[in-house]
Parts: structure tokens; C-alpha cells; sequence
């Protein structure tokens, strides 16, 4: 495995810092991108001291379609190949009401949690299919099946990036898969701005609480592995229990 190179958007904090880590300990040559330079340089350099392997920090917007092509393109300079993508970044802004939802927040939203995982999971999927295959692991939301109007831009892009992974699965077969990790309520850096109402809606979860940001890994594991080898355009939920259960 440690010829096969990765690349996490969103990858210097929360889950997208646990899942490069988890790459890494699996030996793969590891690429963190998130807006910071710094942070993904120094999520970089602690791989390589921890783990031994080739790892690179990139800044990128994954909101901004250039940016997009500049990762891409930088990852295949540097390596000459992409084997993974996670496609992890996210945001989802608090809003008044729905009512002073402003174009640039929506804009910024949809960008960011859509169109940006389009662009590089098609650019991606393009220089795995000319290689020898690969893997695309797009991080949704639980908010894609169980909208609530205090983040309906958020869950309205999340909705796509599941129809978006149904289509590309077609598109890339049979030689690169694509999935989805559909998380519920997960604590990171994010999760500091919560209010204890947040945090109580956790508790409505089958398993009584909210998740841990390593426990993500297992499901981006098994769906980046070999293990998963008849496993592609499928939503993989990962919430405790979440979604369906009563609010």
C-alpha cells in the first residue's frame, strides 16, 4: 500500500485530521488539504516524523473551482498519480432565519460541500480511471435525509453530494468506486460552538450520545480498502443511530 497516494480536503482538524492519520498508519503517501497552509504543513510533518511516510500539506479553497484544479494538478506533479480522495470538507454557517439566508452565504455553502467535491472528485476520478483505479469517499451528513430549517443550505448541498455519488460510481466503474460516509453529530472543533440543546439532541441517538471524531475512520477504512471490493455507490451512515430515530 505505501505507493498509494491520498488526498483529504479538510484534512488538518477533526475528522479529516483522524482520517490522515489513518492513512498514513496504513502507509499510504498522504496529501492534507484545508484552507491554512500552515496547519496542513504541520498535520504533514507530524506524519512523516510519526509514520514514516511521504506526506504533503496543500492550501486549497475546495469552495473555489481553481483552487480545485490547482490541488489536482499539483498531486499528480508531485506524485504522478492520486489512488484516494476524501472528500471531506465542510461548512455549515448559523443563519437568523431562513428569510436572511443572503445569496453569498448560499453561494459560499453549496460551494464549499458541493461544488468544490464535483470538481475534484471528477478530476480525480479521471486520472484514477488512466492509472490503475482508485477510491472516492465523499463525506455527507445525516442532514441530507433529516433537513432541519436551521441549516437548509447545508443539508440541501449535503442531499446532492449523495445523489453526486450515486452518478459518479456510473461514470468511474468498474475500475474506481465511490461511496459516501453519511456522519451524524460528531465532536470537533465545530462542535465548540454548540449550545447545550445541540448537545442534548445527541442524546436522541441510539447509542445516547454524539460521536467522537476517530470513529469515523473505521467506515473510511473499510470503503478505501481492499474489503470493500464490490462496494461502490453506496451511503454508509455513521450517526449513533441518528437519523430515523425520534427527535
Amino acid at each position: 500500500m505505501d505507493s498509494r497516494v491520498a488526498v483529504v480536503t479538510g484534512g488538518s482538524r477533526g475528522m479529516g485530521r483522524e482520517i490522515c492519520r489513518d492513512l498514513a498508519r496504513r502507509g499510504h503517501r498522504v496529501v492534507v488539504a484545508s484552507r491554512k497552509a500552515e496547519a496542513c504543513e504541520a498535520l504533514a510533518a507530524e506524519l512523516r516524523e510519526e509514520f514514516g511516510v511521504e506526506a504533503l500539506g496543500i492550501a486549497c479553497h475546495v469552495g473555489r473551482w481553481q483552487d480545485c484544479d490547482a490541488l489536482m494538478d499539483r498531486v499528480l506533479e508531485e506524485f504522478g498519480r492520486i489512488d484516494v480522495l476524501v472528500n471531506n470538507a465542510g461548512m455549515s454557517p448559523l443563519y437568523p432565519s431562513l428569510g436572511e439566508v443572503g445569496e453569498d452565504l448560499f453561494d459560499k455553502v453549496i460551494g464549499v460541500n458541493l461544488k468544490g467535491p464535483f470538481r475534484l472528485a471528477v478530476r480525480a476520478g479521471e486520472a484514477m480511471q488512466k492509472g490503475e483505479g482508485g477510491q472516492i469517499v465523499n463525506v455527507s451528513s445525516i442532514a441530507a435525509v433529516q433537513p432541519q430549517p436551521g441549516e437548509l443550505p447545508y443539508a440541501t448541498a449535503k442531499a446532492g453530494l449523495n445523489a453526486m455519488t450515486l452518478g459518479l460510481a456510473r461514470a468511474f466503474g468498474p475500475t474506481v468506486r465511490v461511496n459516501c460516509v453519511m456522519p451524524g453529530m460528531f465532536r470537533t472543533d465545530i462542535s465548540k460552538a454548540w449550545s447545550d440543546e445541540m448537545f442534548a439532541k445527541g442524546e436522541t441517538a441510539a447509542l445516547g450520545r454524539i460521536g467522537e471524531a476517530e470513529e469515523i475512520v473505521g467506515a473510511v477504512r473499510y470503503l478505501t480498502s481492499p474489503d470493500s471490493s464490490f462496494t461502490t455507490g453506496a451511503i454508509l451512515k455513521v450517526d449513533g443511530g441518528m437519523a430515523w430515530s425520534p427527535a
